[in-house]
């Protein structure tokens, strides 16, 4: 049987071309156009990537017409509410999830790994208090490859898991210690005795000695609906198949660089507004807006083609349905409201533009469905983190999945240095 074929007739020359049509387990197929250039001298052009496939992947499937997500085959949902975030870690990694014994263990060594040369440590001092933590996680991470040269070039699987298991346990420490430098208050070591996700809530909020910080909610100890909630944010934001700085992570493992290098450069490609740092422009917003009684004012502003303002938090590149994880969190923050007692302005003010948006026709129209960076902000201003380490969550929570697409990337032996062509227009 005959390979499906597209043909492509240049009408200038008469001359058709002929390329073979390639198939995924699911979603769109795609033209096979390597040969494009070599064949007709010309080139594709397709500014933002927006129809163009850069690789095979057997990592994560978006279906956004559908708003469908999974991990190795899993839909979102079913990791989200059934299973912790170092389990989908070890699904990203080892493409199934663990038994009791693989999980224990694994746990067991990112608590281990959690900590960060001494040295490494002195590096904070170099930056001013004020430094944004995002800018001071970059940097750390680049340095990590200072400590870790051996990794240059990994050859072995157990290479890749020894990499990837150490930046998974060492980003969370790093981040920690950003924040608090940036305040200018005595960094938390790591506790080999609390799991992921309640060791970082605990470098961010402990003091020295063990005692917590008293939150506006009165509580000194960090309750398990706390920790539930941040490992689900951690598990929504793991991987999102070839997203900016995903692109950017496999563009630097292209060059050969050092892995820790390609994470750092992923690290600082979220940071932009238009990609992790949506989430913190997101609560600016809110507190822009001011209250809830202010809110029509703005819709008013974002329906006018003549006013730039835009409402943050609404829409996506992908997906044309409701966000999946957007629909998680919503459930997670209407939980978090019964059981910690939330009714803060800034969730009455998100809950009214919610309210306005899912019923007006001109956002309904347009598919502007509010997404994952309208309630993870409210979520993280409810666990008490600050608006300046909402994208370093995001980075935490993306590490596994920039490592993962990052090992993908090297054992594919089709791969290629990234190497994009122009459509020049100069003098």
């Amino acid at each position: 049987m005959k390979k499906p074929t597209v043909t492509l007739t240049d009408n200038r020359s008469g001359k058709s071309y002929e390329y073979a049509i390639l198939e995924g387990t699911r979603g769109p197929s795609a033209v096979d156009i390597r040969t494009f250039f070599a064949d007709t001298g010309m080139f594709t052009y397709d500014p933002g990537y927006t129809s163009t496939a850069s690789c095979t992947s057997k990592i994560t499937f978006i279906d956004g017409a559908k708003g469908e997500l999974r991990y190795r085959g899993i839909p979102i949902e079913t990791l989200a509410t059934q299973h912790s975030y170092l389990e989908t870690c070890y699904l990203l990694l080892n493409e199934h999830l663990p038994n009791s014994r693989e999980l224990q263990n694994f746990d067991l060594e990112i608590r281990h790994r959690a900590y960060i040369h001494e040295s490494l440590r002195l590096l904070f001092d170099a930056f001013p208090n004020n430094a944004h933590p995002m800018a001071t996680l970059s940097a750390a991470v680049t340095a990590l490859a200072s400590f870790h040269k051996e990794h240059l070039t990994l050859d072995d699987a157990a290479d890749y898991h020894t990499m990837a298991s150490r930046l998974l346990a060492k980003i969370p420490t790093i981040a920690a210690f950003a924040y608090r430098h940036s305040l200018g208050i005595p960094l938390i070591q790591p506790d080999i005795d609390l799991s992921f996700t309640k060791n970082f809530l605990t470098m961010m909020r402990a003091y020295p000695g063990g005692k917590m910080h008293l939150g506006s909610n009165g509580h000194e100890e960090i309750r398990e609906v706390e920790v539930r909630a941040l490992d689900t944010i951690f598990t929504l934001h793991a991987d999102h198949e070839q997203n900016a700085s995903t692109t950017v992570v496999r563009g630097v493992a292209s060059t050969g660089a050092h892995p820790y290098v390609a994470i750092a450069a992923g690290i600082s490609a979220l940071w932009g507004r238009a990609h992790g740092g949506a989430n913190e422009s997101v609560i600016a917003q809110l507190e822009m807006i001011g209250s809830a009684d202010r809110v029509e004012t703005f819709i008013a502003r974002a329906k006018d083609p003549d006013d730039d303002f835009r409402l943050m938090g609404f829409g996506h590149r992908v997906y044309k349905n409701f966000d999946p994880r957007a629909k998680i969190l919503k459930r997670l923050q209407d939980e978090l409201k019964e059981e910690l007692g939330l009714n803060s302005r800034l969730m009455e003010i998100a809950g009214r533009i919610e309210e306005i948006a899912l019923s007006d026709e001109y956002f309904v129209s347009r598919n502007l469905y509010p997404n994952i960076d309208f309630y993870t902000g409210i979520i993280l201003t409810a666990l008490q983190i600050p608006k300046n380490m909402f994208t370093p969550i995001f980075v935490i929570g993306r590490t596994v999945g920039w490592i993962t697409q990052w090992i993908e990337f090297k054992k594919d032996p089709t791969s290629k240095i990234a190497r994009p062509r122009q459509l020049y227009t100069g003098a």
